[in-house]
């Protein structure tokens, strides 16, 4: 076997369509776009690069086949509560059903690591947020939502029989919506939807600035600084709203308020892999195009939760089954095309969190992802990812 760098353009092509070969024979793999792969590795575009560094290889047979891909990082901003040492990660992995090529493949990630001053390695994760490209897939082989990893059955014994343990489990909710929510909800929405003060409003477009800094209240008051999660600037927030708002649908953004101060939110999108599925990775010109012609004319039958939250002050007296309520009331009222709503993973390490997706009803466990980790002191004590 013989290993490359990915240093120029044959071999971050290379990197690129590794995995077709790969998948080829696998129905459920939707290949994501090339370009937003190559995205994460842009020092222009990925702002990860401003507290860390990133190195790729590609890995060749001694037929000359490429069999395996593997990406290796470090960011300074990647921290666990309870880390005693400096974690960096692997991601972006394919490789075939062979141990030797996995070994060869993850050992050149912990080499260079450990020259980067690295103790351990997460994997598989993502080289930024945790939105996108993040956890190996354990339960659930069925076609990923957009930006969720997908990976055949047999990784995760290359990953265990390398020595990565189990650091925390992803759990993935789905329902259909053509089933009741939970009494329970209903009985906890009452008491908040006759109170006049609290509200849920639909997101509007023309108004994005608006709900740009709603989102950015919201979210730095619910979740930065657990679980590794950071403080978002206004600034960071519209450049994710504004990437998002072509494929965006109002229908199923909603935000909650308490005398029109945001106090809660429950973002969604149509899962954009029933569209992209059709396009291989592409999106040049002719592939845009056709996108819009498919968001036009090919009705979306799923979309998937990207956040859902209720700022500390206002937990625990039911606004989240009247944000859940209002939402699951408009849906109905719009007569949606929707018919199934999937969200994207809840770490084990947030009950509170795993506990409120598992009261919304008919609600059934999807797929289940896992990230591990690898210390490289070998004696040196495992430990979980902590509870929030």
């Amino acid at each position: 076997m013989e290993i490359f760098k990915v240093t120029d353009t044959n071999t971050k092509k290379l990197f690129l369509t590794i995995p077709v070969d790969i998948y080829q024979n696998d129905t459920n793999w939707i290949r994501p776009l090339d370009k937003e792969i190559n995205d994460v590795f842009d020092e222009e575009k990925n702002k990860a690069y401003r507290f860390g560094k990133t190195e790729r290889w590609i890995l060749k047979n001694e037929d000359g086949k490429w069999i395996g891909r593997i990406a290796a990082f470090h960011n300074k901003k990647y921290k666990t509560k309870g880390d005693d040492c400096a974690v960096g990660g692997i991601g972006f992995f394919e490789c075939i059903n062979d141990q030797k090529a996995a070994d060869t493949l993850f050992d050149n990630a912990r080499h260079w690591l450990l020259k980067e001053g690295v103790e351990a390695m997460d994997g598989p994760i993502n080289f930024g947020e945790r939105d996108k490209w993040w956890g190996l897939v354990i339960e659930g082989f069925h076609p990923p939502l957009y930006g969720m990893n997908y990976n055949p059955p047999y990784y995760l014994k290359l990953f265990e029989d390398y020595g990565f343990q189990l650091f925390y489990e992803q759990f993935c909710f789905a329902m259909k919506l053509d089933k009741p929510l939970q009494e329970k909800i209903w009985e906890r929405h009452k008491p908040v939807a006759e109170n006049p003060s609290f509200t849920v409003k639909n997101l509007k477009k023309n108004n994005l600035e608006k709900y740009i800094s709603d989102f950015t209240e919201v979210y730095n008051k619910a979740w930065a600084g657990h679980g590794g999660m950071k403080q978002l600037s206004r600034e960071q927030v519209s450049v994710i709203f504004k990437k998002m708002k072509p494929v965006m649908d109002e229908n199923i953004v909603w935000f909650a308020y308490h005398e029109n101060q945001p106090i809660g939110l429950f973002v969604n999108l149509p899962d954009l892999n029933q569209w992209f599925k059709k396009l291989n990775g592409k999106f040049g010109l002719m592939q845009k195009l056709y996108f819009l012609w498919l968001k036009q004319f090919q009705k979306n039958h799923k979309f998937n939760g990207l956040a859902f939250g209720v700022v500390p002050e206002f937990q625990g007296i039911g606004v989240d089954s009247f944000l859940i309520g209002e939402a699951y009331k408009s849906l109905n009222a719009n007569k949606s095309a929707y018919t199934e709503y999937e969200m994207q993973w809840i770490g084990d390490f947030n009950p509170k969190m795993v506990n409120i997706a598992t009261r919304l009803g008919d609600v059934y466990l999807s797929r289940k992802l896992i990230t591990m980790r690898y210390l490289f002191d070998r004696t040196k004590s495992f430990k979980r990812h902590p509870i929030l």
